[in-house]
């Protein structure tokens, strides 16, 4: 575990920045590189290609002190950034919980959502700010940028769900997105 906070937690406060998508105080902050994505992109060739090129970043999740623990509910702000590969939009790598719990989402600031896919049919919940999107105990999830700004949310889940990302990588979301003009598209793969 992390030495940034260690259970029993006392009450605390936590203070949420919109517009710099910080949390005070702050745990550890991930950020993932077009690199980190390999394996998530339809175009390989394109994806190949930007990351040799400049391999931007994608999106950055920063945690709260709150740890991935059993019993806690720990909170993230996740900005992904305006922008496409090849046409399919900026996403997260996307997961399943290895211990299937339910999770939500609070749109913040921009437009987006998540693809759904619970290794037989998927869904995709809009998230804008204001709105509250739930993901189901046992149904992978993968947050996509719809707009032309960056997009932030809130997460909060069991600190006992763990990720699996390689569920994804093996067996896809089932739905991907593109930019369609000044839209986005959903396409079945």
């Amino acid at each position: 575990m992390s030495e940034f906070a260690k259970p029993p937690l006392s009450p605390v406060q936590i203070s949420l920045d919109v517009s710099t998508g910080s949390l005070s105080p702050s745990g550890p902050t991930l950020t993932r590189r077009l690199l980190d994505l390999k394996g998530c992109f339809k175009n390989t060739e394109a994806w190949q290609r930007e990351v040799e090129k400049s391999n931007p970043i994608v999106y950055q999740v920063i945690s709260s002190v709150v740890p991935e623990t059993a019993r806690e509910l720990p909170q993230s702000i996740t900005t992904i950034f305006a922008g496409d590969c090849a046409g399919e939009l900026y996403m997260t790598k996307g997961h399943q919980h290895p211990d299937p719990q339910g999770e939500i989402y609070y749109g913040l600031e921009g437009q987006g959502g998540i693809i759904l896919f619970d290794g037989k049919k998927s869904a995709w919940v809009e998230i804008t700010p204001g709105k509250i999107g739930y993901i189901p105990p046992g149904w992978a999830h993968r947050s996509i940028n719809t707009g032309k700004s960056d997009y932030k949310f809130l997460a909060v889940y069991p600190g006992c769900a763990g990720h699996d990302y390689q569920w994804v990588l093996d067996n896809g979301m089932g739905l991907r997105a593109f930019k369609n003009n000044n839209n986005f598209e959903l396409t079945e793969f």
